[in-house]
């Protein structure tokens, strides 16, 4: 069985992949509703209009760090012969704990100040809204692995 960073980070399967997490993020932000959904949906736009295939092009730069931070929680869910869907799902708040904790490095650092400023109005609720992407990236990562 390969791991999962060399399995998901694969020059030759890279691209379809990037393609699938940004259709994922697009149906997650989709999805949501109410004032929070309308803050997430401007907050995406916003990222959108920064330039065409910015959304791609963060996510394939923080692809190797994702899956970096999600590869024990994969194999832990291997070892236990259990579908990495069902397993990450259930472990939602250390799979948004792991992918946080690297997008609020990558925050700190950012060069533009009104992506820097989307992020910290979304931040507060970030976690709740990681942990209910959960089961839509776990079914992408166990699609991909």
């Amino acid at each position: 069985m390969s791991r999962l960073p060399e399995k998901l980070t694969d020059p030759s399967q890279r691209q379809r992949l990037v393609a699938d997490a940004a259709q994922v993020l697009s149906e997650e932000v989709a999805s949501k509703g109410g004032l929070s959904g309308f803050a997430i949906k401007a907050g995406y736009k916003l990222v959108q209009g920064v330039k065409p295939g910015f959304v791609e092009e963060a996510i394939d730069a923080l692809l190797d760090d994702f899956v970096a931070a999600l590869e024990p929680l994969v194999a832990k869910a291997q070892a236990a012969q259990q579908p990495i869907a069902g397993s990450l799902s259930a472990e939602a708040g250390s799979v948004a704990d792991a992918l946080l904790a690297i997008t609020d490095r990558r925050a700190r650092g950012a060069q533009r100040a009104a992506l820097r400023g989307a992020y910290d109005k979304l931040r507060p609720t970030a976690k709740r809204h990681v942990e209910e992407a959960a089961p839509r990236l776990a079914r992408l990562l166990e699609k991909h692995a």
